[in-house]
């Protein structure tokens, strides 16, 4: 099984930061202007300003053990192992951008002879710009590969059982310990609205969760 997130500077610095941004943002999946147009821009401009400022908001949340990502990407990994201990599944861990990296995890698993691969991006609403790029990555790392393995690719699951009830035991766990919110505000990363436009059903997967939050917890006011 490979779990994968999106990814993080290896260091709360500008060169780290700089590093990572060039990765992040030359992914065509998340910028898809034309080349031409878009890398003068990237190489010319953001990433000879925003690397320094960035760095400086990493640094303020920056842990001991590293970034917080890879802490708690490292921590579901191992409770995940834990939880599948009598069965015969590997729980591993990449990022699609920053390491490890998406295809040295798969090198990894080339080299261990894995003839069944489950890839399970972490992220629980489906958008082009997440999942779509992650999916790139794994057809990318096994076009190389004479003996590909059985693919399994979990797409999303905004209205999954389990997942809901975990939304909704954070959401009790607070208004017990806090008192009931005037309001729950629910937040989701955003997207160009071109993409949604064009076919990415990123904002119809989220209206699904929120859904689904509303009717398991009808005396809050969510939005």
């Amino acid at each position: 099984m490979l779990l994968v997130n999106l990814g993080t500077p290896e260091a709360a610095d500008t060169q780290s930061v700089r590093r990572y941004l060039a990765q992040f943002l030359s992914d065509r999946r998340v910028i898809d202007l034309p080349r031409w147009k878009w890398l003068p821009i990237l190489h010319g401009i953001i990433l000879r300003v925003r690397p320094k400022r960035s760095a400086k908001l990493y640094k303020s949340i920056w842990t001991e053990e590293g970034s917080p990502l890879i802490l708690h990407a490292r921590r579901q990994q191992v409770a995940l192992q834990e939880r599948l201990s009598e069965t015969a599944i590997d729980v591993v861990l990449a990022m699609s951008y920053g390491r490890p990296g998406l295809g040295d995890a798969l090198d990894q698993l080339h080299r261990q002879k894995v003839r069944r691969l489950l890839v399970l991006p972490l992220y629980p609403q489906y958008s082009s710009t997440t999942v779509g790029s992650i999916w790139d990555g794994v057809q990318r790392s096994l076009t190389g590969w004479r003996d590909v393995p059985e693919l399994l690719f979990i797409r999303d699951y905004p209205v999954h059982p389990d997942y809901i009830a975990a939304l909704v035991a954070r959401v009790q766990h607070y208004v017990a310990k806090h008192g009931e919110p005037d309001r729950l505000l629910l937040s989701y990363h955003g997207i160009p609205l071109r993409y949604a436009e064009a076919g990415d059903d990123y904002p119809e997967r989220c209206r699904l969760t929120t859904e689904q939050l509303k009717r398991r917890l009808p005396d809050l006011a969510i939005t």
